[in-house]
């Protein structure tokens, strides 16, 4: 019997993983990398290393997610390959730390946009109202979730690639930098520097395994999921290497050291105050779709662990149209509450180790799950396996070892959030089996 609740398509599921990645981090990395890295080579190979980190991460899913074909990511993933309690920590992570934070990074950054061209209005203000608009909406039904998802996914990559061909067009004197590589450059990219950009480009880069959180709502999820996961990532890693490109190309460096808001700094550069004041608003459209996403995807990991813990029940209860309204609710209230809290660079530099420690232990899984369950049916197997997972490993390996080096304060905060999981799992399992107990008296 055809079940009669919609699923997501293909073309929704892309649009989901690219606008997760394209948000925030292309448009505020380049300021906080300048400071330590001058070389026009070594900032592109930033993306370039980011983009095949993420693509080998995305083969590891796609194989992932083809075997173990249920909603919740990471979350599902981690309980599978290791044991319930890893998989509780990384929905843990996922809930308070992978979403939330991420939506309230890019709902501030809109506001930031916004409020930087009407100035009567507040950054903190236009940031919650976004939220809340988008919680409403993905709350309803599949239909104007799904619709309203592609079509601001559409206008971001048309938006992009105008902004990419205006930008080169009207720049009448290039700036003087260096995209060949040069012998200086690879001490540059051999850097303790170099790791510590890659995680804002790590951060930039995360989304590229947002269609799995959605795998039990995809139309034929084991044939579609390493198409979904593979499309979205190539067509942002373009994107991102493109962007940075046309960064460097038409704006000094000196003027886009240490800021948050590059793409309003690079606009004001090559179309000046009046053509700045519409790009502002055109990238504040393009944050739209990347709260959207998150708002999606980020709620079903809060569902799946409602659908395993009895304690959170509540939040794996879906309405008529087979949508987890509450857990949607509840994922954006966090985002409101890290909004009116906390500081633009501290949730984007624990946030970012936080998820970069998830996605290592996911890739790891494949390894464990192809050792316990060497039968499992695997309607995709990872391209080139063994290489895509290792490769993985070794970059996000480097990053997390210098974040640790070199911006413990973060990575010890982040550490500590992540402990907080233990606790909780071993009070909801309790609190689960009491409850399963009274069910069977």
């Amino acid at each position: 019997m055809k079940s009669s609740l919609s699923k997501f398509d293909s073309k929704t599921a892309i649009a989901v993983v690219v606008a997760n990645m394209i948000g925030t981090g292309v448009f505020t990395s380049l300021g906080f990398q300048l400071i330590d890295i001058q070389s026009g080579f070594a900032l592109l190979m930033l993306w370039v290393v980011g983009g095949v980190t993420a693509l080998c991460g995305a083969l590891t899913y796609a194989e992932l997610g083809a075997a173990l074909p249920r909603s919740g990511g990471e979350y599902n993933f981690l309980t599978r390959c290791y044991h319930p309690v890893a998989g509780f920590i990384s929905g843990w992570i996922s809930s308070t730390i992978g979403f939330a934070a991420p939506v309230a990074l890019a709902a501030i950054t809109f506001g930031a946009y916004l409020s930087s061209i009407f100035s009567q209005l507040s950054k903190n203000g236009l940031a919650v109202l976004l939220i809340i608009v988008l919680a409403i909406v993905h709350g309803s039904n599949r239909k104007n979730s799904g619709g309203l998802q592609w079509l601001f996914t559409l206008i971001k990559l048309l938006l992009i690639g105008v902004f990419c061909v205006a930008a080169i067009a009207l720049v009448e004197t290039p700036q003087p930098v260096n995209f060949l590589p040069q012998s200086s450059d690879l001490n540059a990219v051999l850097s303790g520097a170099f790791a510590v950009s890659l995680i804002y480009v790590s951060y930039a880069y995360n989304g590229w395994n947002a269609a799995t959180y959605l795998s039990s709502e995809l139309e034929r999820p084991q044939q579609s999921l390493p198409k979904i996961l593979l499309s979205g990532t190539l067509l942002v890693m373009c994107s991102y290497v493109a962007l940075n490109f046309v960064f460097l190309y038409s704006t000094p460096m000196e003027e886009m050291v240490g800021k948050v808001e590059i793409g309003y700094v690079v606009a004001q550069s090559i179309f000046g105050e009046t053509g700045a004041a519409l790009t502002g608003v055109v990238m504040s459209l393009l944050l739209i779709s990347t709260v959207s996403a998150m708002t999606m995807a980020g709620p079903r990991v809060l569902q799946v662990i409602g659908e395993d813990f009895s304690v959170f029940k509540s939040l794996a209860v879906v309405n008529r149209h087979g949508i987890p309204r509450r857990a949607i609710y509840f994922q954006s209230a966090l985002a409101v509450i890290f909004v009116v809290t906390s500081t633009f660079e501290s949730i984007l530099v624990f946030s970012g180790f936080a998820l970069a420690l998830n996605n290592f232990f996911a890739v790891l899984g494949i390894f464990i799950l192809r050792q316990k369950q060497p039968d499992l049916k695997r309607p995709y197997k990872t391209w080139l396996y063994p290489l895509p997972p290792i490769i993985f490993l070794v970059l996000i390996g480097w990053t997390l070892f210098y974040i640790l080096k070199e911006r413990p304060q973060e990575a010890i905060v982040s550490l500590l959030v992540i402990s907080l999981g233990v606790p909780f799992y071993l009070l909801s399992n309790k609190l689960s089996l009491q409850d399963n107990s009274e069910k069977l008296k």
